[in-house]
């Protein structure tokens, strides 16, 4: 993407989801988990224009359900309220009531409305909520606007997830300082079409609500929904966007001429998430990285890289460092796009395995250590046209079958 901007993105190392002006947050241990943080809040000192993306899953959990109303009605949310231990999903109407509890509780506590309050849950499903602990829990939170209360948020978003997953950003938009903050789990049940996560962003850019969803809903299509650890789409996931308006520059629209720039700075934010998602997949000990190029369409390349990438023979391929190709010329035979079976290249980091689909020449030993490394880069060339894609995954390990098999107990 081309950046029509003047100003560059650039990282900030200490940011956490609360730098961008008016966010606070909170998190604490209710014991709905046996250790660690399990509620969390994020907090706005003033309705933000927000929008969000949710699972493709035709199960919906009741939080996603009550997120979209309150949504609907103006756009705005000003709160979001997180647990980890209970996902909330195939659990009726007692369902519903809890999670519209859980926004009313919120609500009351923080004496706004209650249509600007966002739920989401992540954990087991199809177990009751254990609201004894949830309520008391919220009247507890206190959002505070330091590093511990984000670091307290990012741990009790977290599920099976071996480390936090956050990042920021700044730049400057109309001669405004412009920061975008991301909070993010998951880490199994992760699919094309988002995955078992839960993503939060805040921004104090001035953006109305429509052009936000829109330009969250394109960013998605690029970031969140070109990761996979194990092909499984969950009943919870969500990524919600809160901006503030507080950065005070003008209102965002598709017509500026820096919102490009813009929707450049949402996608560092959202493809930094989705790697350190794709990352810390359950008994990940490799992150990979799959390039297409020279595909029909954009979306073709997109369509070849995510199933690569969710190829189990593929993954157990970069597990056991066999530089296999033929498992990655099978996963782009079956991905179903337009391509020429006899003009495809594939390389794995710097040395080339197959040139216009003929072996070339490579040592067996150095394509085996490089893929020992702990990021693995593929690049596939099909050679038919312009467009490039990206998608990201883990290898399929020992572990991720020891996780799952005692993920209740």
């Amino acid at each position: 993407m081309q950046i029509t901007g003047k100003e560059e993105i650039m990282k900030v190392e200490e940011g956490t989801i609360i730098t961008p002006l008016g966010f606070s947050a909170a998190g604490l241990h209710t014991k709905v988990k046996r250790k660690r943080n399990d509620l969390g809040l994020i907090y706005c000192d003033v309705p933000a224009e927000a929008a969000a993306v949710y699972t493709l899953n035709q199960i919906i959990a009741a939080p996603l359900k009550v997120t979209k109303e309150s949504l609907e009605q103006d756009g705005k949310l000003q709160a979001i309220v997180v647990n980890s231990g209970n996902a909330n999903a195939c659990t009726g109407n007692q369902g519903l009531f809890d999670a519209h509890s859980m926004k009313n509780a919120v609500a009351t506590l923080l004496s706004i409305q209650n249509h600007h309050v966002a739920v989401a849950s992540t954990g087991v499903i199809g177990e009751t909520m254990p609201m004894d602990k949830i309520i008391p829990g919220i009247e507890h939170l206190v959002p505070q606007k330091n590093k511990q209360s984000a670091y307290d948020f990012n741990e009790a978003i977290l599920t099976t997830d071996t480390c936090m997953k956050a990042t920021c950003y700044e730049t400057v938009i109309d001669g405004a300082k412009i920061t975008m903050a991301g909070s993010a789990k998951g880490s199994g049940m992760i699919a094309p079409n988002m995955a078992t996560m839960l993503g939060f962003i805040t921004t104090d850019a001035n953006i109305p609500h429509i052009h936000l969803q829109a330009a969250l809903s394109e960013v998605t299509n690029k970031t969140f929904n070109r990761i996979t650890v194990d092909g499984d789409t969950s009943t919870n996931d969500m990524v919600v966007v809160m901006a503030s308006g507080l950065a005070e520059n003008t209102s965002l629209t598709p017509e500026h001429e820096e919102w490009e720039h813009f929707v450049h700075l949402l996608e560092k934010v959202c493809e930094d998430l989705a790697i350190m998602i794709a990352r810390d997949g359950e008994g990940a000990t490799k992150l990979i990285e799959v390039n297409v190029h020279g595909a029909l369409s954009d979306e073709e390349a997109g369509k070849v890289a995510k199933t690569v990438v969710g190829s189990d023979l593929v993954k157990t391929m970069v597990y056991g460092s066999d530089p296999n190709w033929g498992r990655v010329m099978m996963a782009i035979g079956k991905s179903r796009v337009t391509l020429d079976p006899e003009k495809i290249d594939i390389a794995i980091g710097p040395y080339s395995l197959l040139e216009n689909s003929q072996p070339a020449n490579y040592v067996e030993e150095t394509l085996s250590n490089y893929l020992k490394n702990e990021t693995v880069v593929m690049n596939i060339h099909l050679n038919i046209g312009s467009g490039y894609g990206k998608a990201w995954g883990c290898d399929l390990t020992y572990d991720y079958v020891r996780i799952n098999a005692s993920y209740r107990t």
